[in-house]
C-alpha cells in the first residue's frame, strides 16, 4: 500500500514531483478533466439547469487506473492546476472516485519548497470556483448547440457557433469590412534639414506645423503647392528652445496574454505555440504557472529579483514597482517568471530557451530603475504668403540606460508603449538664432485603414473587450483559423 497518492493534471508534470516528494508517495495524472457534457445530447435543461456529466473516452480508462491506486492509498491529495478548470477538475476526480477525505492542494511552481508549503497547507474545493467553471462550460454548450445549428441553416453549410469564438471571428469580419469601405486621403507636410553645428551633428531636421494653415473642421493638409512654398523656406528664427527630460518605465511582468503578444511578436511564435512552450517550462519546473491575468510578482519573487539585479551592479528602482491589473482580472497567482531568477538558460529545445529567456528579461527589467532621455525641442519660424510657418525639431538623447541595459529588443515588445524615436541630434540655441536650412522636402502621406489583425493582435484585442480568459486565447485563435 502506498502512503500517500497526489493526482495531478498534466503527466508531464508526473516525474518531475515523482522525484520531489520521494519513496511514500505515487503521483499521478487525470490527463485533463475526466468527465463532460455528453457529446450527442445538450446535457442541460430547464428548469434548473443542472448539467449531466459523462465519462469522457479517455476519462474512462483514467478514472479505472486511478480507482486501482486509491485503494491502495491511505491519503488522497488532489493537485490539478491552480485555477477554475483545475478547481473542477478535482471536484469530478472527488465525485467520481467517491474520494471521502480527499485533500486539495494548489502550488504556482514546481519546485520542493512550493509544493511542500502546498501539502502543509491543504483545504477542501473550492466550490465557487467549480460553479464558476460550470456556468462557463453550460454557457459555452447552450451557445454552441442552440447557435450552430440556425446559423448552419442560413449559411448552408455546416458551421459553428461558441460563446468566445463567434465574437472573436466577428472582430476580424468587422475589420475587414472597414479597411475595404476605407478611402483614403492623400495630404502633405514638409521636412527641412539644417546644416550641422560646429561639426558636432550630421545635420538635424524639423517638421512643419500644418495645424495653423488648416480650415475649420480640416483634419490634414491637402494644399500641395502650400506645401511646395513651405519648402523652399532656408532662412528660420528661433522662437524657443526647450530642455526636458523623459522616462520610460520598464514593461509589466508577462501575463498569459502580454506573453503571447510578445513570443509573437519578437520570437514570430503563434499563441499556441507559445503556451505550448510555457507548459513544457512549467513542468520542467523552470517556470510559474503560465495562466494568469495578474501583472504582479509574489513579494518573494521581487525580493530574490532585487537582491540579483543587485549583485550584478544594475540601478534598482528606489520601491519595487507594482502595476494595476485589468478590470475584471482573477489575479488568481502572480506573474509569470522563472522560479530560479539566478539560472540565465532552461529548456529542452532552442524555442523554449527562447521562450525562457524572454520571460527571464521581463521579470529583471521589472524592478530596474527607468530608462532617461534628454529632450530637446526648437519651435522655429518664417514668413510663408505674409504668415508665420512653425516648424518643430525635436531630439532625444539616452542619458541613463536603466532597465534597457537588458536590451531594448529583448524586453520592450508589441504590448508597450515605448516606441523608438528615430535620432535627430537637435543643437541647443537660444531663441533669436537664425538658422539655415540646407535642405527642403515636401513630405507625401496617405492615411491608411486600420491593419488586418495579427494573432498578436488580435490577442490584445479580445482582452481589452473582456472576451475569453487567459487559458482560451490561443484556443480561439487555433479554432477560427482552424475552420476558416
Amino acid at each position: 500500500m502506498c502512503a500517500k497518492l497526489l493526482i495531478l493534471e498534466s503527466p508531464g508534470k508526473v516525474k518531475k514531483v515523482q522525484e520531489i516528494l520521494g519513496p511514500g508517495w505515487k503521483v499521478a495524472a487525470s490527463v485533463g478533466h475526466v468527465r463532460d457534457l455528453p457529446v450527442k445530447e445538450m446535457g442541460v435543461a430547464a428548469p434548473d439547469f443542472k448539467p449531466q456529466y459523462l465519462p469522457t473516452d479517455r476519462g474512462k480508462e483514467v478514472l479505472s487506473r486511478l480507482a486501482g491506486l486509491v485503494k491502495n492509498a491511505e491519503e488522497v491529495f488532489l493537485a490539478t492546476d491552480p485555477d477554475r478548470e483545475g478547481e473542477a477538475i478535482a471536484w469530478h476526480l472527488q465525485d467520481a472516485l467517491k474520494l471521502k477525505n480527499a485533500k486539495r492542494v494548489t502550488y504556482a511552481e514546481i519546485t520542493e519548497s512550493a509544493i511542500r508549503a502546498a501539502l502543509s497547507a491543504p483545504r477542501s474545493i473550492d466550490m465557487a470556483l467549480v460553479a464558476a467553471q460550470e456556468g462557463r462550460r453550460v454557457l459555452d454548450r447552450l451557445c454552441g448547440y442552440l447557435v450552430s445549428g440556425p446559423l448552419s441553416n442560413v449559411a448552408g453549410e455546416k458551421l459553428s457557433a461558441g460563446r468566445v469564438q463567434s465574437p472573436a471571428a466577428r472582430l476580424v469580419v468587422e475589420r475587414e469590412k472597414e479597411i475595404k469601405a476605407f478611402s483614403s486621403t492623400t495630404h502633405y507636410g514638409v521636412e527641412l534639414t539644417f546644416e550641422n553645428v560646429d561639426n558636432i551633428t550630421d545635420g538635424w531636421k524639423a517638421s512643419w506645423v500644418v495645424t495653423p494653415c488648416l480650415a475649420d473642421g480640416q483634419e490634414y493638409l491637402l494644399d500641395k503647392s502650400l506645401a511646395e512654398k513651405a519648402a523652399v523656406l532656408r532662412m528660420l528664427d528661433v522662437l524657443d528652445c526647450t530642455e526636458s527630460e523623459s522616462r520610460t518605465a520598464p514593461p509589466a511582468p508577462f501575463t498569459t496574454s502580454t506573453l503571447q503578444q510578445a513570443a509573437s511578436s519578437s520570437l514570430k511564435f503563434t499563441p499556441k505555440q507559445t503556451m505550448q512552450l510555457a507548459q513544457r517550462l512549467y513542468e520542467q519546473g523552470s517556470i510559474t504557472y503560465m495562466r494568469t491575468d495578474s501583472p504582479n510578482l509574489s513579494q518573494d519573487a521581487v525580493d530574490e529579483i532585487r537582491a540579483f539585479c543587485e549583485g550584478r551592479g544594475w540601478s534598482l528602482v528606489e520601491n519595487p514597482r507594482s502595476w494595476k491589473s485589468k478590470e475584471g482580472a482573477q489575479e488568481a497567482h502572480e506573474a509569470i517568471r522563472p522560479t530560479h531568477i539566478e539560472i540565465e538558460e532552461a529548456g529542452e529545445t532552442a524555442d523554449e530557451k527562447a521562450l525562457y529567456r524572454l520571460i527571464r528579461l521581463r521579470s529583471l527589467a521589472s524592478q530596474l530603475e527607468d530608462a532617461v532621455y534628454a529632450v530637446r525641442v526648437l519651435q522655429l519660424a518664417a514668413d510663408l504668403d505674409g504668415k508665420q510657418a512653425l516648424f518643430e525639431a525635436k531630439g532625444r538623447t539616452l542619458l541613463s540606460r536603466g532597465w534597457k541595459i537588458l536590451t531594448t529588443d529583448d524586453v520592450a515588445t508589441e504590448d508597450t508603449e515605448d516606441v523608438a524615436e528615430p535620432e535627430n541630434p537637435v543643437p541647443a540655441m537660444k531663441p533669436g538664432t537664425r538658422p539655415t536650412a540646407l535642405t527642403g522636402a515636401v513630405v507625401t502621406k496617405k492615411t491608411k485603414p486600420a491593419a488586418r489583425f495579427t494573432e498578436s493582435s488580435l490577442v490584445r484585442e479580445l482582452e481589452k473587450r473582456g472576451i475569453g480568459r487567459p487559458s482560451t486565447y490561443a484556443a480561439i485563435l487555433d479554432t477560427i483559423m482552424s475552420r476558416g
